[in-house]
């Protein structure tokens, strides 16, 4: 059952490629020196929040992906900084408290690890560092995955604030597999267009099932304005109470903006570090291409479970908080399950992978069988075109091979077209279709033919020689969290592009 949305914007159009890229860009340690501190955040109806968020203190060791241009590390973000470390380390995290004095004590949490904590004053839940004071923790990266941290002082206020981010941590050691056979093709096809790899590692747990192509990571988070308001009206408090002087009331509860790495819809699809998120450095726009396994790297804020759903295919859940879902029986095996919907339990990370192929669909995306065309496919055990990576249709679902669209079409792509439009219900025409069902940038010939004229579609924005590719929307299926304070659409969502292999998918801006 698809979502009442499906119809409209869940979409497999014919979509322009030239938004940013996303993958997960953090900074390395294992020492992180981080501060606590206040600043403003943006959201797309134009207001400036303000916010608490975790930052660096000072330069930090390293960026991650080091090739992401402009990578930078302000002292106050939201989500605060990810912290990517490898297994075995030992991981320190300084933290100084540059909160207002009525914010009283802060802390972090690190869910998931054996933390020792020293200076500042005891706390509920952990050491805390008072106003102007600093505390330190010590933990081991015991296991590979992705899971969160946050405050562990007065969460109701200071999660809401923004003190959250995420820990991930990589495999000391990649499993063969994942250099050899098909993951080495997929590499190689990369290649063919020289196309960087941004991965943070090969696998992501000390397991052969774990290997992957592509990474993205999305923190959800909602936010109350009302609470944010309230504390940003006594932030000038003199307080000498380390428990903070702060009177905010945190229920009701009533969010009315709701983000993915700390922006929403449609400023996700906004570069990583784009100087006019100076407070929300990360972005959300995963981009593929046929095949590729995709690692999606999610963590869970704030109050409220966030089900989401990635159109296009199902996401297998490899691990839940850093711990791989394996068979009972048999323990060399994955048993994660295959879901239409993910659901983010407020403090909860999962890994995932996510794949899409074109299988299934029953028609040819890559429109071979216009005239002059020699594209072949020759099926692996699998039934896919693996064998040359080099080939613009690598990763093809060879049984679809040459089957045109239409199931009766007066025009077929073997005789030159032109194709029958699709149903609007099914596809999108809107401003940015091309014109035509099929990837790439020759997919106008494709689609009517080497004399053909572009196909009448409303309004074409793309040029017929461009580069397009399909995209999926990827959003909440709480239907309110599309909203950007009750205004659709913005929120949660964002847009998840499948490009052919010709476009190199650039993560570095």
């Amino acid at each position: 059952m698809k979502s009442p949305l499906t119809g409209m914007l869940a979409l497999l159009i014919l979509f322009v490629s030239g938004t940013a890229q996303a993958a997960v860009p953090g900074i390395t340690g294992p020492t992180f020196n981080l501060v606590a501190s206040t600043g403003y955040i943006s959201q797309p109806d134009g207001q400036m929040v303000y916010a608490w968020g975790y930052g660096c203190d000072g330069s930090p060791a390293g960026f991650a992906p080091a090739a992401i241009l402009g990578a930078n590390c302000d002292p106050m973000q939201i989500p605060g900084p990810t912290l990517i470390v490898t297994e075995g380390q030992t991981v320190t995290v300084n933290l100084r408290n540059n909160l207002p004095a009525g914010a009283g004590n802060t802390s972090i949490l690190f869910p998931g690890f054996q933390v020792t904590s020293s200076g500042g004053e005891a706390g509920v839940l952990t050491q805390e560092a008072i106003p102007g004071g600093s505390v330190t923790y010590t933990f081991t990266a015991s296991s590979p995955g992705t899971r969160t941290y946050y405050s562990g002082t007065r969460g109701d206020l200071q999660i809401e604030m923004g003190l959250f981010g995420a820990v991930i941590v990589l495999p000391s050691s990649v499993p063969a597999n994942c250099n050899n056979g098909l993951a080495a093709q997929n590499l190689a096809a990369e290649a063919t267009w020289g196309e960087a790899d941004f991965r943070l590692a090969h696998a992501a747990y000390d397991h052969p099932a774990t290997c992957y192509d592509r990474e993205y990571l999305f923190q959800f988070s909602e936010m109350d304005p009302a609470i944010h308001k309230q504390a940003e009206a006594q932030s000038g408090i003199i307080c000498t109470d380390h428990g903070g002087c702060l009177q905010v009331a945190t229920e009701p509860y009533r969010p009315a903006y709701f983000m993915i790495n700390g922006r929403s819809m449609p400023d996700l699809m906004d570069p990583n570090y784009a100087p006019h998120y100076l407070h929300q450095p990360y972005n959300g726009n995963p981009h593929l291409h046929p095949g590729e396994l995709v690692l999606v790297r999610v963590t869970g804020t704030g109050r409220w479970q966030h089900p989401f759903h990635e159109h296009g295919n199902h996401l297998r859940t490899l691990a839940r908080d850093g711990n791989l879902i394996l068979s009972q029986s048999d323990p060399t095996k994955l048993a994660g399950p295959l879901l239409f919907t993910t659901t983010t339990t407020p403090g909860q990370a999962y890994d995932g992978i996510f794949q899409w192929t074109g299988k299934g669909l029953n028609w040819d995306v890559f429109g071979h069988g216009y005239p002059g065309d020699t594209s072949v496919c020759v099926p692996d055990s699998n039934g896919y075109y693996t064998s040359v990576p080099s080939a613009i249709n690598y990763y093809e679902w060879c049984q679809d091979h040459n089957k045109p669209l239409e199931k009766a079409p007066f025009g077929s792509v073997g005789s030159g077209g032109p194709v029958t439009l699709p149903d609007p219900n099914i596809f999108t025409n809107g401003i940015w279709y091309g014109g035509s069902p099929y990837l790439g940038p020759d997919a106008t010939v494709r689609s009517v033919g080497t004399t053909g004229t572009t196909p009448p579609s409303g309004t074409v924005a793309n040029s017929p020689s461009s580069e397009a590719a399909f995209g999926f929307m990827w959003h909440s299926h709480n239907e309110r969290e599309l909203t950007t304070d009750n205004i659709f659409p913005g929120g949660m969502m964002m847009i998840m592009l499948v490009d052919s292999r010709e476009f190199v998918i650039d993560e570095s801006k």
